[in-house]
């Protein structure tokens, strides 16, 4: 209790300092700026938070690559920082995301090297606010986000504001309470940036397992207001019912005015779809979607309400990777923010199959970034490519797009091994189509059973299926049409693997509903996921 009061002290005393700072007068120039200067902004900062430190992981693996900081100087100004990066991949300069965990040691040209997650904190900065990212892939960890930072995130949301013309729209959040800063952070910036939130709207769990959750955001939200934030109070919604959200968009677009709603992809998607069902009217609304793949069900199943849907990708640890303008109005892509991020290709089998991916290698180029990684794998894969669209991201100098974006994470048990892309496909849009549902209602869970590995299959209650046997036939007919072959055969050969429960899919702590889990889990951990 004593370390939670503390640290939210010291959140309060890092809002106070943002608010008190003066946004950038000229965001679009200070972008601008950034990606004219990536190539001696990551060289100074590789050289005061690597080379200057020999307790950095990254230290060694240049030292054994044998690139000096002459020889990487040199390269990025001959080759350039994408081919920089390449060739230092190629020699063992790179991280995976199991390394940076520390669920597995870094081996290099046969030696160990030790590190955990803190090892590859920016030491360059101090930040009192902490964002909390997902806990979709693992433990939850806590990054520490500076003014500075806060600053330069301000200046992207504010050219994602121009591009997708969202000014004189009512601003709703739906984003969680604290522990994640997301929904307050979201709040704050739109006050910075001359904007009210209209509402936040949120899942705030039980009283009994949450409340203290609510005293602090309750604390948070006067303590943010008393100085300038102006931050609603958040709005709780009854579990699992988005409906009073896509009621409100309603109720608004009857008296003439339009939304832009910010919130996680699967509620969304329960936004759209209770508004379709409750014949509510909420056409013209623009969702901005994060923290899941926007894959065309998803898609569907909002557009179908007559609102438009742009997402981004970002990541906790490493930043924006990129943001959709208003010609991408299909498919899952991103104009690439090179700005904050140089992400490159490297192709790879996924764990544990035949199958190659696209992985996404990610570099951190901003000073006030929470982290410094150099080439850190995402768990992502996705295609780059040149963007077909000019916009005003295009004309700033985000000419590439990321496309086909999705995890590579996989799931095995009892020798099945499934691959996270591709079966997204099967949750989301094949067991809804022959079972009911929308997606987001199925979910893949793998956890140790008392011998081996198990797989459920969570079923939302409001699919209404009438014999978890019926889910559990189709979802093992579809696999074996899906991916056939070998892998068909061992999925019937171990079809007892499969189990199937009536049940709410699991949210990780800041709402989501992911179409597949890419945890194992036990139950206490499946007990603290719940939503």
């Amino acid at each position: 209790m004593l370390n939670e009061i503390l640290h939210y002290g010291r959140m309060t005393q890092g809002i106070g300092e943002y608010l008190g700072t003066r946004p950038h007068a000229n965001p679009e120039e200070v972008i601008r700026r950034q990606l004219e200067n990536r190539i001696p902004v990551f060289l100074d900062l590789v050289r005061r938070v690597v080379f200057a430190n020999p307790q950095n992981p990254y230290f060694e693996m240049f030292r054994q690559a044998g690139c000096a900081p002459a020889d990487l100087e040199q390269s990025l100004f001959r080759n350039g920082l994408e081919k920089t990066l390449s060739m230092l991949h190629s020699n063992g300069v790179y991280l995976t995301h199991e390394e940076f965990r520390g669920n597995q040691p870094i081996l290099r040209s046969g030696h160990s090297l030790s590190a955990s997650p803190a090892s590859f904190e920016n030491p360059l900065v101090t930040g009192r606010i902490l964002s909390l990212s997902s806990g979709s892939r693992g433990k939850r960890l806590r990054s520490a986000q500076n003014t500075q930072l806060r600053l330069y995130r301000e200046a992207q949301t504010w050219l994602r504001m121009k591009e997708l013309r969202l000014e004189g729209r009512a601003h709703l959040e739906v984003k969680p309470i604290l522990p994640s800063m997301t929904g307050l952070g979201s709040c704050l910036w739109a006050r910075r940036l001359n904007r009210r939130v209209d509402r936040w709207f949120t899942v705030g769990g039980h009283l009994q397992d949450s409340g203290h959750y609510r005293w602090a955001t309750h604390f948070m939200v006067l303590a943010s207001n008393a100085m300038g934030g102006g931050v609603p109070f958040p709005t709780y919604l009854p579990p699992n019912d988005f409906s009073p959200v896509a009621k409100h968009i309603a109720r608004l677009r009857d008296r003439g005015t339009s939304c832009f709603v910010s919130a996680f992809t699967s509620p969304a998607v329960r936004i759209a779809a209770a508004a379709v069902d409750k014949g509510w009217d909420i056409g013209g609304t623009v969702f901005l979607v994060a923290g899941e793949a926007l894959t065309d069900a998803k898609r569907a199943a909002i557009e179908k309400s007559g609102a438009q849907v742009f997402n981004s990708y970002p990541i906790s640890e490493m930043g924006l990777m990129g943001h959709a303008c208003s010609q991408m109005t299909t498919g899952n892509r991103v104009h690439l923010f090179k700005d904050s991020l140089a992400v490159i290709v490297h192709r790879k089998k996924a764990p544990l199959s035949d199958i190659e991916v696209d992985s996404l290698l990610c570099t951190t180029l901003l000073p006030c970034s929470s982290y410094v990684f150099i080439n850190a794998e995402a768990e992502d894969c996705g295609v780059i490519e040149p963007a077909p669209c000019d916009c005003l991201f295009s004309r700033i100098g985000f000419t590439e797009q990321l496309r086909d974006i999705g995890s590579y994470g996989k799931l095995t048990g009892q020798g099945m091994t499934l691959v996270g892309t591709e079966v997204v496909r099967i949750l989301e849009e094949m067991l809804p189509a022959r079972l009911g549902g929308l997606p987001g209602d199925y979910q893949l869970v793998e956890h140790e059973g008392t011998a081996q590995t198990q797989l459920t299959l969570r079923v939302s209650p409001r699919v209404g299926l009438s014999s978890p046997e019926k889910a559990r036939e189709c979802f093992l007919r579809e696999i074996r049409k899906f991916f056939g072959g070998s892998l068909a055969a061992r999925t019937w050969n171990h079809a007892e693997a499969v189990k199937v429960a009536i049940a709410e899919p699991y949210a990780t702590a800041t709402g989501k509903i992911l179409p597949l889990y890419l945890l194992r889990v036990n139950q206490s951990e499946a007990a603290e996921e719940a939503p």
